[in-house]
């Protein structure tokens, strides 16, 4: 990415932007992956994503192959953009967010656990660290915590640099622990099912810029990204130490007074 994170003064200015170009780009996946595309902003798509429209530019050959992709989709759709277009781009929205056609749900708990079921520990994990920061998701029976749209939000939301919410570590903590476990996995089904280059393109560029985010904190805060075993025991239940409990007192069987 082209972001350069300096110290002092100059260093500030720099995190600032940083932060609010970020934010920007992940409100963009998230609006993306919201809801089916309207003409509106189809049309904004094509007037504004054939440039480098992304706040942070993706400098790694995964990123630079999965913009290449989202383009080509976007050159795909006819310039008249017909309701029967829009229906090709609905169904294949409907095969990815809704009816888990493409087995690839796009909510955390069904990649993490291991009967693959929804609505589980990641979502309260989740929900968790929505509470850190006020928030709380519109109606979690409609879309859990932990889906991908949600996420992507709260992510901008600690990077927003007008409410400096989060510290580095706390972005790449989140991260880690959540979005980049389940993400690129989600990421690859997704694409190596769609009918859509403009649907393969977004999920593999959503991926992307994730990864290459996380890499950039790690260079600000000099802390490195940690591998998936370092998380999995960070993330693994505790347990605690057994103590053995004396049972009841029998007089002779034990030395006593």
């Amino acid at each position: 990415m082209n972001a350069v994170l300096k110290e002092g003064e100059a260093g500030t200015a720099s995190l600032l932007r940083f932060r609010s170009a970020a934010a920007g780009d992940l409100r963009l996946f998230a609006l993306l992956q919201d809801r089916e595309l309207e003409r509106g902003l189809v049309l904004s798509l094509w007037k504004d994503c054939y440039e480098d429209f992304l706040g942070l530019k993706l400098v790694s050959g995964e990123g630079r192959e999965a913009m290449k992709l989202f383009r080509l989709g976007l050159t795909d759709l006819p310039t008249e953009l017909s309701d029967q277009t829009l229906d090709i781009l609905a169904v294949e929205y409907a095969d990815i967010f809704l009816n888990n056609s493409f087995g690839a749900f796009p909510c955390e708990s069904v990649w993490i656990d291991d009967e693959g079921l929804a609505m589980q520990e990641p979502m309260f994990q989740v929900r968790e660290w929505y509470g850190r920061f006020g928030l709380e998701v519109e109606d979690w029976r409609k879309r859990t915590d932990d889906h991908l749209v949600n996420q992507l939000q709260f992510l901008a939301h600690m990077l927003d640099a007008d409410a400096g919410n989060g510290e580095l570590s706390d972005l790449a903590n989140f991260m880690d622990e959540h979005l980049l476990r389940w993400v690129p996995c989600f990421s690859e089904r997704v694409s190596s099912k769609c009918q859509t280059r403009l649907y393969a393109g977004l999920a593999q560029l959503t991926a992307a810029y994730l990864i290459e985010l996380r890499q950039l904190l790690a260079e600000a805060t000099g802390e490195p990204v940690p591998s998936a075993e370092e998380i999995d025991e960070r993330m693994r239940p505790k347990i605690g130490v057994a103590v053995e409990v004396p049972g009841p007192y029998v007089p002779g069987a034990a030395p006593s007074w």
